[in-house]
């Protein structure tokens, strides 16, 4: 099974201590969907008055539980967020919609949520109808075995094709209270969130409330899971929801309901910080990926422009196959640049691999030193730079390179 894949190289070397969030708990156990010994469902359980936020796929055709939580997103309100792996339930039909009804029904049981604050994930195979039933007995056993340090099991329980558990933390201070900030995430694959297969849940004791709550969620993904690609594939589940239990209140932090509010300040950047280290993680766990790559474009016509030439150049299978052979084919970039549909004009163009120039208004750079490029080209960390030449339009993104092993684990994906 595509989840016994060797560790990714580019792994981070070790799982950073996850402290407790106050008003959240975790548990994880075996439903047996589709995977053997394995644990593929997680509950969390959140505190009573928990506000919730959340994004989700631009997709055209979302799963189930993906329609469900956007329905419940309006109340506000979160109790229980159960999620599964081995299972997308995307595009599963009427079938599918009573599946989540079933899910939520037996999760409301074992924990006492109502509907409406009982949120739903799942990832894994689309197409096939996913057995609720199995979710019976294991909820009400996750519901009393739940306990605040399960955060690092919940998210090794959502992983499919993912060689390592992703999570982050931060804290920040809201008017001299230090609250924290969790989260955890999963994808490898049919990644190119536009939100935002990729699922993220992020956990917070501050208590803000939910409008401020989405205004900062909806910010922060367009600079952080927005700015990455795997395979320019959007999944049809991509979820990423933000819970706030209000914890700290009752170490006197202030609550806040305007997302305005200045003393937000240092959460608002502990937020981003949360997102964009999860999001790296999904791309330095891509799928078969032995390189992590950084796009910068500046010059051009637009923020917008900008970020579509960087996603151009990032989502082509050229650029990313030379990446992986280590060849610094410029060519690539070049060719990505003019058919991302932006301004650019060939001869203001100028391309850097890391801090080397190879190529300069419309011309290789006349100091190209092949032996030099090809010695970064080794590195697992490459930084492609390129100065469209037009305007003050920048933009940053991440990708990974594409290689055999990408199209060995999607070509046996379901065997």
């Amino acid at each position: 099974m595509a989840h016994d894949a060797p560790l990714s190289p580019l792994a981070p070397k070790k799982l950073p201590k996850m402290p407790a969030i106050d008003g959240v708990r975790f548990a994880t156990g075996e439903a047996g969907v589709r995977y053997k010994n394995r644990t593929d469902v997680m509950l969390a359980l959140m505190d009573e008055g928990t506000q919730v936020a959340g994004v989700f796929t631009t997709s055209k055709c979302p799963s189930a539980p993906v329609d469900w939580c956007r329905a419940r997103l309006a109340g506000g309100k979160a109790r229980a967020l159960v999620v599964n792996s081995g299972n997308a339930n995307a595009f599963t039909g009427k079938t599918g919609v009573a599946s989540v009804e079933l899910t939520a029904k037996i999760a409301s049981a074992a924990t006492g949520a109502k509907d409406g604050e009982i949120f739903l994930a799942s990832t894994g195979v689309i197409g096939e109808p996913l057995d609720a039933t199995k979710f019976d007995g294991v909820l009400a056993r996750l519901a009393k075995e739940a306990s605040p340090d399960g955060i690092v099991a919940a998210a090794k329980a959502i992983m499919t094709t993912d060689t390592y558990p992703k999570v982050a933390t931060a804290k920040a201070k809201i008017d001299g209270v230090e609250v924290t900030i969790s989260g955890m995430a999963k994808g490898a694959g049919m990644i190119a969130p536009d939100m935002a297969t990729m699922l993220s849940f992020v956990f917070t004791d501050a208590p803000i409330a939910a409008p401020a709550l989405q205004a900062m969620l909806s910010k922060s993904v367009k600079k952080s899971f927005n700015c990455i690609t795997v395979d320019s594939d959007t999944s049809t589940s991509d979820t990423l929801m933000l819970f706030a239990t209000g914890g700290a209140a009752k170490r006197g932090c202030a609550k806040i309901a305007d997302v305005a509010d200045a003393r937000l300040g240092a959460f608002k950047r502990a937020l981003d910080k949360v997102l964009l280290n999860l999001a790296h993680q999904v791309v330095r766990d891509g799928e078969g990926a032995r390189k992590f790559v950084e796009i910068r474009v500046e010059g051009a016509a637009g923020a917008r422009a900008a970020k579509r030439i960087a996603m151009s150049i990032a989502n082509s299978p050229l650029v990313k196959t030379a990446v992986a052979g280590e060849d610094a084919n410029w060519g690539r970039i070049v060719a990505a640049v003019g058919k991302a549909g932006e301004k650019a004009e060939r001869d203001r163009l100028a391309i850097w691999f890391g801090d080397i120039r190879v190529a300069v208004a419309g011309l290789r750079d006349p100091t190209y030193d092949e032996a030099k490029v090809s010695a970064l080209m080794k590195e697992d960390k490459i930084v492609i730079r390129v100065d469209i030449g037009l305007g003050r339009g920048k933009a940053t993104v991440w990708t990974c390179d594409l290689t055999k092993e990408y199209v060995a684990i999607n070509g046996d994906y379901r065997s």
